[in-house]
């Protein structure tokens, strides 16, 4: 069983950077979709990106659009989310995640479509 561990999260001020990563203990094969979500205190657990392995289409959720980028380096099994322009709002424990099941185009990123799970990252970005 394919196990994930993420790093790279700390507290940044806003308009700062980050980058996230997410190592995953054996292969990923092509075809699944590895998903970046997030969860803040009181707040349901989001998806925010994910990418198809193998043909690494993304899709982004829109209160991350145009600031996060995922991307996914097959030789090395890990998944990575560069986040830029941190805002107070972004504040929240990271998560990433491997699919249930393979797809052609990743779906925007749900709970239930995702079995494999890291332990999280926190992210805090003040002012």
């Amino acid at each position: 069983q394919v196990q994930l561990v993420e790093s790279g999260g700390g507290s940044v001020q806003v308009g700062g950077s980050l980058r996230l990563s997410c190592a995953a203990s054996g292969v990923i094969y092509t075809s699944y979709c590895m998903s970046w979500f997030r969860q803040a205190p009181g707040k349901e657990r989001e998806g925010i990106a994910s990418i198809r392995t193998g043909t690494d289409t993304t899709v982004y959720s829109e209160a991350v659009k145009g600031r996060f980028t995922i991307t996914h380096d097959s030789p090395k099994s890990t998944t990575f989310l560069q986040m830029n322009n941190l805002k107070p709002e972004d504040t929240a424990r990271y998560y990433c995640a491997r699919s249930r099941n393979y797809y052609s185009i990743c779906p925007p990123p749900k709970e239930a479509q995702y079995d494999v799970w890291g332990q999280g990252t926190q992210v805090t970005v003040s002012s």
